[in-house]
């Protein structure tokens, strides 16, 4: 059974990583001071309903450890655990910023992290 578990997570995971490659996304911010800002749980929820849209599939489990500054190029790492523990990195890459609106990218690692024992 916990090998069934374990393949129904990787398959989860794989098409998570399959569907998110070539994902691309924006979101509206509030302006706070001169460069705008995506808080991490906004990144976080806006990351995961982009997800579900792309692979059909309920919406993940994301955390992001930090805001997104609205300033072209910079990164930020969150990541998506599955309910059997496993994780996968998400790269997140601002491309564009329009006023209030940040615009980036998305891109999931190939390879998913096992569960801690």
């Amino acid at each position: 059974m916990a090998t069934t578990r374990l393949s129904a997570a990787t398959s989860i995971l794989s098409a998570v990583a399959a569907g998110a490659l070539l994902v691309g996304c924006s979101a509206s911010v509030n302006i706070g001071g001169s460069t705008p800002k995506l808080s991490k749980d906004k990144l976080a929820d806006t990351v995961a309903e982009k997800l579900a849209a792309t692979t059909g599939r309920p919406k993940p489990d994301i955390t992001c450890p930090e805001n997104l500054a609205g300033k072209v190029g910079t990164t930020t790492r969150c990541t998506l655990t599955a309910e059997d523990g496993s994780t996968l990195g998400i790269s997140v890459t601002v491309t564009s910023v329009e006023g209030k609106q940040i615009n980036f990218d998305i891109k999931a690692d190939e390879t998913a992290s096992p569960a801690a024992n």
